[in-house]
């Protein structure tokens, strides 16, 4: 990120709760500036708004946006920008996931998810792009380490994370050199909050898959985040699995 008198800002799509929530509060706490984007979970986003701006006068605000309406994800793009007159750094976290058994799937669920895990993300780069690029910025995309062994009765979803990854490596090359684009792809860091019932033995199962034996944490993707944008200056086009070696 380039040196400016202001904070860098920061984008991050279904940031209210859980690895959207963890990531925006780590990168505030180094400094930056951050957009909220939420749909349904309007009370949480406000409420970490209201926390972080007690941290740090105006460090967040708060946009609502349906990533599958297209002019609202456009506009969604411009009022980021607009909340600081910058954007350094975007983080297409949001995610749709539930299963999608072969013998039901919908035209509506094949909509809905690759709303939110494919299509949203490249309008939000096209969208935000000039911006970036003027301050030498990053996009940083939350796929799925399940994307290289599949999900049992999940294949829209991993169509659509596949896809997220495959639009991670072009957008390296479209956007090269002023803007790095990187993917990260976690493991078992939190169980669904709807749509799949893991029983404690499947959650054994799980852990049992893991090299490193435990879950993640939501920290530890916020991390990875941080280091991306931080650190990560060499690097683009990579898609960086934290998944405890599973």
């Amino acid at each position: 990120m380039t040196e400016s008198d202001s904070q860098p800002v920061v984008l991050i799509t279904g940031a209210a709760v859980r690895l959207g929530a963890a990531c925006a509060r780590l990168l505030h706490d180094k400094g930056c500036n951050i957009v909220i984007h939420c749909n349904r979970s309007i009370t949480d986003a406000n409420s970490l708004a209201e926390t972080l701006n007690a941290q740090r006068n105006d460090s967040a605000r708060v946009l609502q946006a349906d990533l599958a309406d297209t002019q609202a994800v456009l506009q969604l793009g411009e009022d980021a920008i607009a909340a600081w007159g910058r954007l350094d750094v975007l983080v297409n976290n949001a995610s749709a996931f539930y299963p999608t058994p072969l013998e039901n799937i919908s035209d509506d669920q094949w909509d809905d998810l690759f709303a939110s895990n494919a299509k949203s993300p490249l309008l939000l780069a096209h969208a935000t792009a000039e911006a970036l690029k003027k301050q030498k910025g990053c996009i940083i995309n939350i796929s799925d380490t399940h994307t290289q062994q599949g999900l049992k009765n999940h294949a829209v979803y991993i169509m659509a994370k596949s896809a997220l990854e495959g639009l991670t490596r072009t957008l390296a090359r479209d956007l090269a050199p002023d803007i790095r684009v990187n993917a990260i792809a976690p493991g078992a860091i939190l169980w669904a909050d709807q749509g799949n019932d893991h029983s404690e033995a499947i959650k054994e199962k799980i852990i049992e898959e893991i090299s490193l034996k435990r879950m993640g944490t939501p920290e530890d993707i916020a991390q990875a985040v941080l280091f991306l944008v931080q650190q990560g200056t060499y690097m683009t086009g990579t898609v960086l699995h934290v998944d405890g070696g599973r």
